[in-house]
């Protein structure tokens, strides 16, 4: 794997550091004899740094490219379901038919949650964050599943994964109905994934629910398009959690914690929040000149990544939903047609093109969870529900790895020297 090797000289003395190449991407220099040196590196935020290997998930952000397990994200956004790329990021492959329903069939045994956990709940102020609720129903899956919580046994954790895809939708959808003070709807396993998570979160006694196809169709898609996107804060943090031998359910609340932050989990949020300060479509040609003005601190939210410097390969596939929902519903909703005239703005502007800021999946996935009707405080829990079989995924490839350390970050100190300590009394 190391077939080149890079020269470090400090102070006189040279170091030898092995050159790694993946299947993909940068070569990686290998700098783990620095410490045996009496040196490590400082790299604040890791944005150098490989923390790991993975055969899962694959960014190139300059060429717009997002692969999972090898298969380009629109291509299994368009002709994939949300199950089919959970067993792809879990065991590896692309599921066959006989595969996939037994995997689908395994997930859909596994939707109901202990009826103790609705106990959980009313501990809960009725008015509390959906994500604080989330964190702390996922944590205390574990204290119902004793059996299954050996991490150095592969069918428990795979016993495990299957459980947290399965419950996710569950929970986030009482999470809501806790909210808004309606009673618990539970699982139906004739619906699919994303059908039966609307119904949860949608459907009440008093009479029939149905769900409409191009809305369905649309959440399979917001799910699959967050399901798993490399070794981000959240995915790191459900590592690193795990890396100490931490049960799943621990470390995916760990993830989920991460993810509130609204530096990761916020941005379609965000998007939201940005086109109720706009407001009405004649106000945009204001916000256009200040969002164009460097001086200016407004910021158009959704539009352009932090890694995608060209396009965002997810937001091609979740505009066609995002149409397909809106032309179907045909929602009367100012906010709805601020953010339609915010996107032919951003696709015809010069200064949008010339700067590469496209509408990227945030801006659609906000419009669509926004047309659905589901308040912007629960879209974070979505988020975490999509993120869950990429969080499993890499803790399950981690925990297959035997030679995986618990992660231990070291640090530049710039403390005080030692000095002598004085009693209280003197």
């Amino acid at each position: 794997m190391a077939d080149q090797k890079a020269i470090l000289t400090v102070n006189g003395k040279e170091i030898e550091l092995p050159i790694h190449s993946g299947t993909e991407g940068q070569d990686v220099i290998d700098i783990r004899s620095l410490g045996a040196n009496g040196y490590f590196t400082f790299d604040p935020g890791f944005m150098a740094t490989a923390s790991c290997e993975s055969a899962i998930t694959y960014i190139d952000g300059g060429a717009g490219v997002l692969l999972h397990r090898g298969y380009p994200i629109e291509e299994l956004a368009r002709d994939a379901d949300y199950l089919e790329v959970c067993h792809m990021l879990l065991h590896g492959e692309a599921p066959t038919a006989d595969e996939y329903e037994e995997f689908k069939n395994t997930i859909t045994r596994h939707t109901m949650v202990h009826e103790q956990i609705n106990m959980f709940f009313h501990g809960f102020r009725n008015d509390a964050h959906p994500m604080a609720m989330l964190c702390g129903t996922v944590g205390a899956m574990s204290s119902f599943y004793h059996s299954d919580l050996d991490v150095s046994e592969p069918e428990e954790r795979v016993r495990s994964a299957h459980r947290l895809i399965a419950k996710m939708p569950t929970l986030v959808a009482m999470c809501y109905k806790y909210n808004v003070g309606q009673p618990f709807v539970y699982p139906r396993n004739d619906l699919s994934y994303a059908a039966n998570f609307l119904n949860m979160m949608f459907s009440v006694p008093a009479e029939e629910f149905s769900v409409s196809p191009a809305v369905e169709r649309a959440m399979d898609r917001i799910f699959t398009l967050h399901a798993d996107h490399e070794q981000n804060a959240s995915t790191s943090t459900v590592r690193l959690a795990g890396s100490s031998g931490a049960n799943p359910y621990a470390c995916i609340a760990a993830g989920v914690a991460s993810l509130w932050g609204p530096a990761h989990g916020g941005a379609n949020e965000a998007c939201l929040n940005m086109l109720e300060e706009i407001g009405s479509v004649d106000r945009i040609p204001e916000f256009i000149e200040r969002a164009k003005d460097k001086n200016d601190p407004f910021r158009l939210m959704g539009f352009g990544h932090r890694v995608y410097k060209n396009h965002d390969p997810r937001a091609t596939v979740m505009r066609e939903s995002c149409h397909e929902v809106l032309d179907e519903l045909k929602i009367e909703d100012p906010l709805l047609d601020v953010a339609m005239e915010l996107e032919r703005i951003a696709l015809n502007d010069a200064y949008f093109k010339e700067k590469k800021l496209f509408p990227n999946v945030d801006f659609y996935s906000g419009i669509v969870l926004k047309a659905i009707g589901i308040p912007t405080n629960m879209f974070t829990c979505i988020f975490a529900l999509s993120r869950t079989v990429g969080w499993i995924s890499h803790w399950h490839e981690m925990m297959s790895d035997p030679k995986q350390k618990i992660g231990r970050p070291r640090q530049l100190y710039t403390g005080e020297n030692q000095r002598k300590f004085a009693p209280i009394k003197k």
